[in-house]
């Protein structure tokens, strides 16, 4: 390791630390309300600017892809950078105590990197070996950490103090980030974003159409999803808004643990794996 790349180690853990701080802080108050927004006049003038660019930079490269990309060849890009992100799955399985099903997601890379022609083919889905979605920030929630304040962020989209250590933490454990030299993984990288948005055009459209304010939608689905994914579906009754209860008392209804919500999960970075 090179000075230059041991002093930006250097800040990338310094930042880690001062966030996870900051992060420990909000845990301690435990009438915190989690989906409170109180950046809300910044927030909304960088998904402003994050709109604009997804609108004139982001789809358009996005559609293109989708009309020139043969279907199977998209299919396959996918499920490749899906499979080296089962890597990242898997260590934060195991870092949440979830053993079987972290050895289950190292299982699956190693199946669809040999057998899948290194990953083009999802083979461990069709073998019964079941996908997993996990994240360094899923993991300092099941850690007990609070979410923190929600934050957009600047191309990246949604996400909290939380989830923003998370993505940094992922990209650090993501494989891609150690391939080739930085024009090689700069490339792979923007494969990846647009990728992942050409997949996303339809549900991205329904949003437009259908949401009266986009971002308090994109806020509320990205803090509920999140919520989800950390309890597994199994969310306790102390973290349901007392709102729900009271609509579920008038109508004689018991609460049901919802199906996995839509939405967006979280920001969809041009350097990190998807979440």
């Amino acid at each position: 390791m090179n000075y230059t790349s041991a002093m930006v180690l250097w800040a990338k853990l310094t930042l880690l630390g001062i966030l996870l701080s900051l992060s420990a802080g909000c845990a301690t108050n435990a009438t915190y309300d989690a989906s409170h927004d109180p950046f809300e006049g910044f927030n909304r003038a960088i998904y402003k600017f994050n709109d604009a660019a997804d609108r004139y930079v982001m789809k358009p490269i996005a559609k293109g892809y989708d009309k020139v990309v043969p279907t199977p060849v998209d299919k396959g890009i996918t499920n490749v950078f899906s499979n080296l992100n089962d890597l990242i799955v898997g260590l934060n399985g195991i870092l949440q105590g979830k053993f079987q099903q972290g050895l289950t997601d190292f299982a699956r890379f190693l199946a669809n990197s040999t057998v899948g022609i290194g990953g083009l083919f999802d083979v461990a889905t069709s073998g019964g070996m079941v996908k997993h979605d996990e994240d360094f920030g899923q993991t300092l929630g099941v850690w007990g950490f609070n979410t923190g304040p929600y934050l957009v962020l600047p191309l990246l989209g949604a996400s909290n103090i939380r989830d923003g250590v998370g993505l940094g933490v992922d990209a650090l454990t993501w494989p891609v980030s150690y391939m080739g030299n930085f024009g090689t993984r700069l490339g792979l990288a923007g494969i990846r974003t647009v990728d992942l948005r050409a997949d996303l055009l339809e549900a991205t459209d329904i949003l437009k159409e259908a949401a009266l304010d986009p971002y308090v939608y994109t806020r509320e689905a990205f803090l509920q999803r999140r919520k989800f994914l950390v309890y597994d579906g199994k969310i306790p009754k102390e973290e349901i808004p007392e709102e729900e209860f009271e609509f579920d008392d008038e109508f004689g209804e018991e609460e049901e643990i919802p199906e996995e919500p839509a939405g967006p999960s979280s920001p969809l970075p041009p350097y990190f794996p998807d979440r």
